[in-house]
């Protein structure tokens, strides 16, 4: 019977490391939303800014987001095993916005600051 050397531990111990640091690549996604912001300053509005910035990290499977708001876009990590690019565009529309092609929700678009409507 062999035995089980370090070596070995430690060669079999970084394959599988790789291999689930491989998996979980294949789990993040990246997806760029179309959104209109009437106003040039929502992401430090006292009202939006930390609306943007307490929810949609709530948003499950969202790891990450960048408001663009010169170029009108939500840049969005996420997981797709947790969570699919309709629920994200959803989520962002309940919270006053447009997502790309799924319009804001008319009450959540009513509670942003006057400023930042139409």
């Amino acid at each position: 019977m062999k035995t089980f050397t370090l070596k070995t531990f430690f060669f079999l111990a970084f394959t599988l490391f790789t291999i689930h640091t491989a998996s979980a690549q294949k789990t993040n996604q990246k997806a760029i939303i179309k959104t209109v912001l009437h106003c040039n300053h929502c992401k430090a509005c006292e009202t939006c800014g930390m609306k943007f910035k307490t929810e949609m990290l709530k948003i499950k499977g969202v790891r990450a987001y960048e408001l663009d708001d010169e170029n009108m876009t939500f840049t969005i990590f996420y997981n797709e095993k947790k969570t699919d690019l309709q629920t994200i565009k959803v989520a962002i529309s309940k919270l006053g916005y447009d997502a790309d092609e799924v319009k804001a929700d008319p009450e959540a678009y009513e509670s942003l600051d006057d400023c930042c409507k139409a």
